[in-house]
């Protein structure tokens, strides 16, 4: 018997070494560190680990699932945000980079085995219910979400417009679970909204950054300048709870306020591939599309009007980027809460079989090197956050499981000084309303945003003491 499980086990030693060099693991050894040797003993462990699961469980297993759940186990180990990508996960992760995908419209997370929410996506059924950045799902319908990969929850979540499902959710503050039915839909997100809130002063939210942001972008901007040609005096760039997406998307958004070949980001890894510097340019933007710059068609007054950009805790990836190079180049003024804190890259890297894997690859940076990897892009105006017991829900990077540290800043001083010092403003924020009704904070049928939104009335409330305060010095 144990000649048997013996000779098994060199089986599967050679079908991994098999699957090792048809992943072109040597060629990735010789780019990396010349020679990687395979960790013999370690795969040898792997497969007495799948022999006896083979042939003890008390179920009889099929190889492909103890294959793929050693792969998932794999990268989830690594960090909150790699992860394995089967035929279906791959597939609606394409689909919803095009801005339309089937589902309930929340960016989660995994925390201690729980899903924990991001943020929840603009116009869809989890933000109408209600459901808030930090809420843990603890059960979908009535299955517990503990022991689940976070890709088994997602499709869970995921399924056929009309049909049900019910979240059991633990939120700080809350003494008893809340347990919300949610009817799926067809998110089809729109992630620019603009309206012009008042002569001169125009509001722009982006809710995700998709393969057409900075397009819908262009056109908003051109819009809203169209309706107070000479007059603009102020914009709201809204990031808050926008959990990221495209990376060029950001690019995209960032350009649109920049100088043309502004730095944007750059980003550092271990491979060439990863060490990338992306600039305010159309060949950082357009992915190809060089002959449409629809940048470029944009009103000279877009790159110099004053801007305030409003974060929180639910601004991500993506969304840090633009507001961390607004805030480097001294662009925009930076009001809220300190965002999330997700300063690396992840690549989605194909494999053969219509699957791939979701890989952290790289540390991004500001313009002046500011890595924000667990810190978050701290506002030059911090704004109190909406009710005391939040302060428990403000869930980033940092929070997460694994999250990576910022190794590559040691230099605590030289951390110190690269990291923007908030700026002094001749600027007092008006206090939050206390106990308003959360009817009062949604926006009217046909509104985009709420004339009660206590952010967005202060951002508005200092470009205009900006401007009369201009006004001023040059009447003097």
């Amino acid at each position: 018997m144990r000649n048997k499980f013996s000779q098994f086990g060199l089986i599967v030693v050679g079908v991994l070494i098999g699957v090792a060099i048809s992943l072109n693991f040597s060629a990735v050894a010789q780019r990396n560190t010349g020679a990687m040797p395979l960790p013999i003993e370690e795969l040898r462990a792997f497969t007495e680990v799948f022999g006896r699961v083979k042939s003890d469980y008390v179920e009889p297993v099929e190889d492909k699932k103890l294959i793929t759940e050693a792969i998932n186990g794999m990268l989830t180990g690594l960090d909150p945000h790699s992860a394995y990508l089967d035929q279906e996960a791959f597939r609606e992760l394409q689909v919803g980079t095009q801005g339309e995908f089937g589902g309930l419209g929340i960016e989660v997370g995994m925390e201690d085995g729980f899903v924990k929410v991001v943020a929840p996506i603009d116009d869809t059924p989890a933000s109408r219910a209600g459901v808030k950045p930090g809420d843990l799902i603890v059960k979908l319908d009535e299955t517990s979400v503990k022991g689940m990969t976070l890709n088994d929850a997602v499709k869970r979540m995921r399924g056929k417009p009309n049909t049900n499902i019910t979240l059991t959710i633990v939120r700080k503050g809350e003494p008893k679970p809340v347990i919300v039915t949610l009817t799926r839909a067809v998110i089809k997100i729109q992630s620019v909204k603009s309206k012009l809130l008042e002569p001169g002063y125009a509001y722009i939210r982006v809710s995700q950054f998709q393969e057409h942001t900075g397009e819908n972008l262009a056109k908003a901007i051109d819009a809203l300048f169209k309706q107070n040609p000479g007059q603009m005096k102020g914009l709201v760039l809204d990031l808050r709870n926008d959990p990221g997406g495209l990376l060029n998307g950001a690019v995209a958004v960032s350009a649109a306020f920049l100088p043309q070949n502004s730095l944007v980001v750059y980003t550092d890894g271990r491979t060439e591939d990863s060490r990338m510097k992306l600039n305010a340019s159309p060949e950082h933007y357009l992915r190809g599309r060089l002959k449409d710059d629809y940048l470029r068609r944009l009103p000279a007054e877009a790159k110099t009007v004053p801007m305030v950009v409003l974060v929180n805790a639910g601004s991500a990836s993506a969304s840090e980027i633009v507001a961390g190079a607004l805030q480097d180049h001294n662009r925009a003024v930076i009001m809220g809460q300190p965002t999330f804190g997700k300063g690396s890259v992840q690549t989605i890297l194909p494999l053969g079989n219509n699957t791939a894997i979701k890989l952290t690859t790289a540390r991004y940076y500001t313009p002046k090197g500011r890595s924000i990897q667990a810190k978050g892009i701290i506002p030059d105006i911090p704004l109190d956050d909406a009710v005391t017991d939040r302060s428990a829900l403000k869930l980033r990077e940092a929070d997460l499981t694994k999250h990576l540290i910022d190794s590559a800043t040691q230099d605590k001083e030289k951390e110190k000084a690269l990291a923007t010092a908030v700026q002094k403003f001749n600027f007092k924020p008006a206090p939050r309303p206390q106990d308003i009704d959360e009817k009062l904070l949604k926006p009217e049928p046909g509104e985009i945003v709420s004339k009660n939104d206590y952010e967005l009335n202060q951002a508005v409330s200092f470009l205009k003491t900006r401007n009369t305060t201009a006004t001023a010095k040059v009447t003097q």
